[in-house]
């Protein structure tokens, strides 16, 4: 494993440790890795060197959910994806994690994943955010029907926000020439397994 300051470093919070000793031979090649059993550990673990924590929702002891929170309570700029059998449900939404990653999680759907979170650090806040709500409309589409979809009030806010951030990106768009995050967002959907009945009609995605 290469020294912490050469390569970007990758926090892995998980409670199992066959998936933490899967999940190092992945990264380890290119990233430095840091491993955490629990919640408690990895706040212990967690400094301003992490760039990127995949995270675990379900672990004995402080959850997932809380483990996210305190590391937004400490203003930290890391990036977050949730990395856990629990389907997403509507509470998602106001979490403030980057991405979602459901169990069974493939090699290469982790390591682009990563990555995708890496290059996030040169968006602005515009594109930082809508890449995030981007991520949470994508895993709910892929794990619930289009009427539940439809009928929820949380899921049209999502929606409309999305559109608004959309709409602000094409404006200002010609100045940042940014045409490699546009279709990066784009493909967030695009990676996601669904059925069509969870296409939400009249939605430019």
């Amino acid at each position: 494993m290469a020294d912490r300051d050469d390569q970007p470093t990758i926090l892995v919070v998980e409670d199992e440790q066959a998936l933490i000793e899967l999940y190092v031979r992945w990264l380890d090649h290119e990233y430095t890795v840091l491993t955490a059993g629990g919640g408690e550990e990895a706040l212990e673990t967690f400094d301003s060197e992490v760039d990127v924590v995949l995270l675990d929702r379900l672990m004995p002891g402080m959850s997932g959910d809380e483990v996210l929170g305190e590391i937004r309570s400490r203003a930290s700029t890391c990036k977050v994806a949730m990395v856990t059998a629990v389907e997403p449900d509507f509470d998602v939404i106001t979490m403030g994690f980057d991405d979602y990653l459901t169990k069974p999680v493939e090699r290469e759907e982790l390591l682009d994943t990563i990555q995708r979170l890496l290059s996030r650090s040169q968006f602005d806040e515009i594109e930082q955010e809508l890449y995030a709500l981007s991520s949470k409309q994508a895993a709910l589409r892929a794990s619930k029907p289009k009427e539940e979809l439809e009928d929820n009030d949380e899921f049209g806010q999502l929606q409309g926000r999305i559109r608004e951030l959309r709409d602000d990106l094409d404006t200002t768009l010609p100045e940042m020439n940014d045409d490699e995050f546009v279709a990066m967002v784009r493909d967030i959907e695009a990676d996601r397994p669904r059925d069509e009945s969870s296409t939400i009609e009249g939605d430019d995605r």
